[in-house]
């Protein structure tokens, strides 16, 4: 509610706050899972009312803390979104994700086939950001949910991501605080409102929600 934002390109824009305050809704705005019921969004200048859905979503990469892959190869779940890639193009994609490691030992390499229940959780996600690092869309989206990953894991994922935003404009749901102290821009919500805005060192010389939450944790 009430709320102006401009995301220039190569952004990096945080999304921070408590369990249920918004974020998630955000973020389905933005690729029009929901529509807004008032004001409007636009991306590079059109409105995003005015172009399909499909030309919409093929704008963002998403890495989300729900990882989904389908029932297929590992070489299918990682060109899901550019069917065309050569092997030389997929190998490469895995390998700057930190993906090549465990595809590499699997019984059949990038042709063992794999379901949901396959892979570990850090496994899905790294799988997961290969897809993204092959297409290289303009904007991503990122649940940095790693909750459930090994330390190891967790550091490949935050540099396969580095590596992934360069350049990118980039949506960042944040879930531990000292993981986004260089984005670009920090939304911080309550209760469905942008209540601050600023980089780290701003919010935390305001001494406000933001403050009081990233010292919580």
């Amino acid at each position: 509610q009430d709320f102006n934002f401009r995301a220039e390109p190569g952004m990096t824009v945080a999304i921070v706050g408590p369990t249920g305050c918004g974020k998630t809704t955000l973020i389905n705005l933005l690729m029009r899972f929901y529509d807004v019921d008032e004001g409007k969004i636009s991306v590079d200048g059109q409105d995003i009312y005015q172009v399909t859905r499909q030309s919409l979503r093929r704008g963002y990469g998403m890495v989300l803390q729900e990882t989904w892959l389908k029932q297929g190869t590992v070489r299918e779940n990682i060109a899901f979104g550019r069917p065309e890639a050569s092997e030389e193009e997929i190998i490469q994609a895995a390998k700057e994700a930190h993906s090549w490691e465990f595809i590499r030992r699997m019984p059949e390499g990038l042709d063992t086939v794999i379901d949901d229940d396959s892979l570990s959780q850090g496994q899905k996600q790294l799988l997961c950001i290969t897809r993204i690092m092959l297409t290289l869309p303009p904007m991503l989206i990122l649940d940095e949910a790693t909750s459930s990953i090994d330390t190891r894991t967790e550091i490949r994922i935050q540099e396969a991501f580095s590596k992934m935003m360069k350049g990118r404009t980039s949506f960042i749901v944040a879930h531990r605080l000292s993981t986004i102290r260089s984005a670009d821009r920090i939304l911080v919500m309550k209760e469905g409102k942008i209540i601050e805005q600023g980089t780290h060192e701003e919010l935390m010389a305001a001494n406000g929600f933001y403050t009081s939450l990233y010292n919580s944790q």
